[in-house]
């Protein structure tokens, strides 16, 4: 587990319970800092690039000292010595929500994977949104038949499969725990607290199933649940 601090949501900073989570984090009020906002994840869905604008906005009435947008997808073209001063000189790192596959693809592709954990010990708050909450815990799930069948990553419990080949079950596992976002909402109706203890069953660490008023902060692998709403822990026996 690496040394750091995350706030893992389910839908963003919904409350003023995980507002106050983020400021303590930062250490200082969000008007006083920085952070850099990926909004990669959702462009792997169809007609959702309203929903990057919107993510954007959603980030911009956090009322950010400064805020930065970067599509992970540019970084491969681009020096090292072009973007990473630009992270290392942020407070925040926010990975905005989407397909969980394609965001771990460009996770890679771009080298985040690579420097996070280095930027966590600098003192760098990772806040992650759905996707980017699930890409930095234990596992991602998938439908392992599907996959050996077709190629495709395709999460059967919510129904998500990957764009073309650009996609990948791998995780960078900063939290020893699993997260499953989306708590009875009605856009994800089969995430229900029922199928949640059974998607429980198949994965070693605990899990951490997360309405959107719901998050998990982590501080040195200290865990602990921020909520104005409903969330369970499923641990295995």
């Amino acid at each position: 587990m690496t040394t750091g601090k995350l706030l893992l949501t389910s839908n963003g900073i919904t409350n003023d319970s995980i507002r106050a989570a983020l400021v303590e984090l930062l250490g200082k009020p969000i008007e006083e800092a920085s952070a850099l906002f990926m909004p990669t994840a959702i462009y792997a869905f169809p007609d959702t690039f309203q929903y990057a604008w919107q993510a954007i906005k959603e980030q911009g009435e956090l009322g950010w000292n400064k805020l930065g947008v970067l599509d992970l997808t540019a970084l491969p073209s681009l020096p090292t010595e072009f973007w990473l001063p630009q992270f290392e000189a942020t407070d925040a790192i926010v990975v905005g929500g989407g397909n969980e596959f394609y965001l771990s693809y460009w996770m890679q592709q771009s080298g985040l994977f690579d420097v996070l954990p280095r930027l966590l010990e600098q003192g760098k708050v990772y806040v992650g949104t759905s996707a980017g909450s699930m890409v930095v815990t234990s596992a991602l799930h998938f439908d392992r038949d599907r996959f050996r069948q077709t190629g495709v990553y395709f999460d059967d419990q919510y129904g998500e499969g990957m764009p073309s080949s650009a996609g990948s079950d791998k995780t960078l596992p900063l939290v020893d725990l699993v997260i499953r976002p989306h708590l009875n909402t009605d856009f994800f109706p089969q995430a229900t607290l029922a199928n949640m203890e059974q998607w429980a069953s198949l994965v070693d660490a605990p899990l951490y199933a997360l309405d959107d008023d719901s998050a998990v902060k982590v501080i040195d692998g200290q865990v602990e649940v921020v909520s104005e709403g409903q969330w369970k822990l499923f641990r295995k026996p």
